[in-house]
């Protein structure tokens, strides 16, 4: 059984910090793209940063130079780092595993979420 554990968020003032985990169990961790998605109320989700298997980044244009992901393959865990944070950082966040070759998803799972809460 796949799960996706999620943890770290909460509620922090604006330019505060959060980390955020995420630890994986019963998928071959190393082979798959880790990444973070949020949501906020009355929006789509979208995607915040995901890390390939290489290590390789990605980030949404609204987080570069506040936001870090990074990946353990030996702890299954992927982590973002959220600095300076700001009111629209406010969703909930959510990780995603994703193995994929070319446009063929072999596997795609999400975990629950967590909330973050930034006030003004």
């Amino acid at each position: 059984q796949v799960q996706l554990a999620e943890s770290g968020g909460g509620l922090v003032q604006a330019g505060g910090s959060l980390r955020l985990s995420c630890t994986a169990s019963g998928i071959t961790f190393s082979s798959y793209v880790m990444g973070w998605y949020r949501q906020a109320p009355g929006k789509q989700r979208e995607l915040v940063a995901d890390i390939a298997t290489g290590g390789s980044t990605n980030y949404a244009d609204s987080v570069k130079g506040r936001f870090t992901i990074s990946r353990d393959n030996t702890k299954n865990t992927v982590i973002l780092q959220m600095n300076s944070l700001k009111p629209e950082d406010t969703a909930v966040y959510v990780c995603n595993a994703d193995l994929s070759s070319g446009r063929m998803t072999y596997f795609n799972y999400w975990g629950q979420g967590t909330q973050v809460t930034v006030s003004s």
